[in-house]
């Protein structure tokens, strides 16, 4: 029967507890069909407890969990619609290549034929074009193509949703971008649901249409990437997705004005409720120049440390009366010279409406 749910998975109120701990609490969560969605947060937020969840490795100790529209609860994982990446493959060394892609179909009832068995299973390769590796050994394979068979085999069984518990999290920074494209062209190519767990921020922000932050097991905000990025629900998103300059400071009475802690008064955006609060300013979000050129919002500092990263530059800056800021400066836009060295005073300019305020 074909389903009507438009959601390929859905989290009705779920809880998970073990023991008297509470690692997934009253999570709604709903997975369009299609999606390259990523779940993010730090270690014990409870993003892999929901994978095995959707998995059926773990039940839920309250509400339900449907795929496609149909209620999950008590269904064991070979009798799901899913398929999982696990971060460490999980792959036979005893089988060739063929052999490992093709063990999923093997266990289909009622039983295959071993020629359309051979077939699918040299079709997943070419999917993710290891055509002609059929017959290596694993331990032959490169990292990168260990991880494609893994990728093979979980798709071999064209399920409805595939699960990857941070695939790329044993892979060198090179080859962890290359695989990223490969994983966003293969979930094009087959249109199926795709859930990703990473604590890499920018791992989740460069793949997925969505990103769910988590944290403390609950669901924080879920969003376009672009918008956990320039419009994040609180602090900790402002925290843990990139890098952020925390400021004290104070909305005062009437809400128009935002007064750092140094005393320099900005502009506030309306709706403020007055009190104490903490601004969040992105390190690309300030231009870094030697001379005040009269625009924008204003501080001064020392540079204390610079990390040259290429096209880019890193600096610490100490700010007078506020502490070190992290400054990301495009080597062409600094004034004079195409780096500021250790010593040197600065000026910090911004615009007003790039700062994030959050209630303290």
């Amino acid at each position: 029967m074909t389903s009507v749910s438009a959601n390929d998975i859905e989290f009705r109120s779920v809880t998970k507890l073990y023991g008297s701990v509470t690692a997934v609490s009253d999570i709604n969560l709903a997975v369009p069909k299609g999606a390259f969605v990523a779940l993010l947060g730090p270690s014990g937020c409870g993003k892999t407890t929901c994978l095995r969840m959707i998995g059926g490795f773990e039940q839920p100790s309250d509400g339900t969990i449907l795929i496609d529209g149909r209620e999950m609860n008590g269904v064991p994982p070979y009798r799901r619609p899913v398929n999982m990446v696990f971060q460490h493959y999980a792959l036979f060394p005893h089988f060739d290549v063929e052999q490992n892609v093709a063990y999923g179909l093997k266990q289909a009832r009622p039983k295959l034929a071993a020629a359309e068995i051979s077939a699918r299973a040299r079709e997943a390769l070419e999917m993710v074009r290891l055509g002609g590796f059929e017959k290596r050994r694993i331990h032959e394979m490169s990292g990168g193509q260990q991880q494609r068979v893994a990728l093979a085999r979980a798709i071999v069984n064209k399920p409805s949703v595939l699960l990857l518990d941070e695939p790329l999290a044993a892979l060198d920074k090179k080859l962890r971008t290359a695989m990223q494209i490969e994983l966003q062209t293969l979930q094009r190519e087959l249109g199926i649901t795709f859930v990703l767990v990473t604590h890499d921020q920018e791992e989740a922000l460069s793949m997925s249409d969505m990103v769910c932050v988590m944290n403390a097991g609950r669901i924080v905000q879920m969003a376009k990437p672009q918008e956990i990025y320039d419009r994040p629900a609180d602090l900790f998103v402002a925290d843990f997705v990139g890098k952020t300059n925390r400021i004290a400071a104070t909305v005062e009475a009437g809400g128009a004005t935002l007064r750092l802690s140094n005393g320099t008064a900005l502009a506030a955006r309306s709706g403020l409720k007055p009190g104490a609060a903490t601004v969040a300013l992105r390190p690309e979000a300030i231009e870094l120049v030697r001379q005040s050129n009269g625009s924008g919002s204003q501080l001064t500092g020392t540079v204390t440390h610079r990390i040259f990263l290429g096209s880019t530059a890193e600096y610490q800056i100490n700010v007078d009366g506020l502490g070190d800021f992290l400054v990301t400066a495009d080597r062409r836009s600094v004034q004079e010279s195409d780096l500021v060295e250790p010593g040197e005073r600065v000026v910090l300019n911004f615009d007003p409406g790039k700062v994030h305020v959050f209630p303290a």
